[in-house]
């Protein structure tokens, strides 16, 4: 195996074992760590949250025992978590990792996440927690549209490409005009952070029809497992709300939706049976957009995620990478 420790020895600073929801990363990911020392780097934009278990399909105790992982359970569901802040960090623990003389193993299916990290980032100001959390109340007063509308006064071409309820973006983009002074859009095309080096393994099945199952059989074994009790505890909090990010995440909004709708009582048979299909075609949706992303990435390695030999590829591929 290479000696990562070394960066002269080190075709790649870091594997990025990627695909769409569903497409058996961890699973893959696991047997890797079985064969060579590693530690994982969540790259999901649902697994930072704490308290969001069963519908982000997060690793078990037991698989998060088995080898170090990073970036998972960092945030609480009220707060935000941006590509830049994704990427700064995964820079920071890929190094880390490297002096330990493991490989560091970024897994997840946010794309936007892989695109920070890879394409690198223009130079934007600092985030500021205490100017974040401003906007957020700000926006629990006077709603997203009315941020959306002060936003369009500072900073019309971001805000013309930003419907008004597009709470992340709309926060982002306020709190680089309160710290700077500047426009987010002033920003674009300055000087760009580069990322490092980053060898893309993607799983990506032949057949659609294959990972539409098993989204389903996904969705199925969340709601078996608590996905409605889940969703009604962080309901109950009282401090989260639809439009963040976190209740964002596919299989939240449509649980939250459907709660809204029947004012926090006992769901009927129907109103499941509505919400598991929503959900499904949503999911459906998500790994059609995340394959999308991928397939615009041309120097991804691909693995046929739905073929019987996927183990074969990937240890042919990892010997082709110098991994094993």
């Amino acid at each position: 195996m290479v000696n990562l420790s070394n960066p002269t020895e080190a075709a790649h600073a870091a594997l990025a074992l990627v695909g769409p929801t569903a497409s058996g990363k961890t699973a893959l990911a696991l047997s890797l760590a079985q064969q060579v020392p590693l530690e994982i780097i969540s790259m999901d934009s649902a697994l930072v949250y704490r308290g969001m278990d069963i519908g982000t399909a997060k690793p078990s105790r037991e698989e998060l025992q088995t080898v170090p992982h990073h970036l998972i359970d960092i945030l609480d569901p009220s707060q935000s978590y941006s590509a830049a802040d994704f990427a700064k960090d995964a820079t920071r623990l890929i190094a880390d990792i490297r002096t330990r003389g493991k490989l560091p193993l970024l897994v997840g299916g946010t794309m936007l996440y892989l695109k920070a990290l890879v394409e690198g980032l223009d130079d934007l100001p600092l985030a500021s927690p205490t100017i974040r959390a401003e906007i957020e109340a700000q926006a629990a007063s006077e709603g997203w549209p009315a941020l959306h509308a002060e936003l369009a006064k500072v900073d019309a071409v971001t805000a013309q490409r930003l419907p008004p309820h597009d709470a992340q973006r709309i926060s982002r983009a306020l709190e680089v005009w309160r710290v700077s002074g500047k426009p987010l859009s002033s920003f674009f095309g300055a000087t760009r952070v580069a990322g490092p080096d980053i060898a893309v393994v993607s799983l990506e099945p032949v057949q659609r029809s294959w990972l539409h199952q098993r989204i389903e059989q996904r969705f199925d074994h969340m709601l078996q497992h608590g996905f409605l009790d889940e969703v009604r505890g962080l309901r109950a909090r009282g401090d989260l709300h639809a439009d963040m990010p976190s209740m964002r995440c596919v299989g939240y909004r449509q649980c939250w939706d459907m709660l809204d709708s029947i004012k926090d009582t006992l769901p009927a048979a129907h109103d499941l049976r509505k919400m598991r299909e929503t959900g499904v075609a949503a999911s459906r949706q998500l790994a059609k957009r995340q394959l999308t992303w991928l397939r615009s990435m041309p120097h991804r390695h691909v693995l046929a995620c739905d073929q019987a030999d996927l183990h074969s590829q990937w240890q042919a591929l990892l010997q082709r990478l110098s991994v094993l």
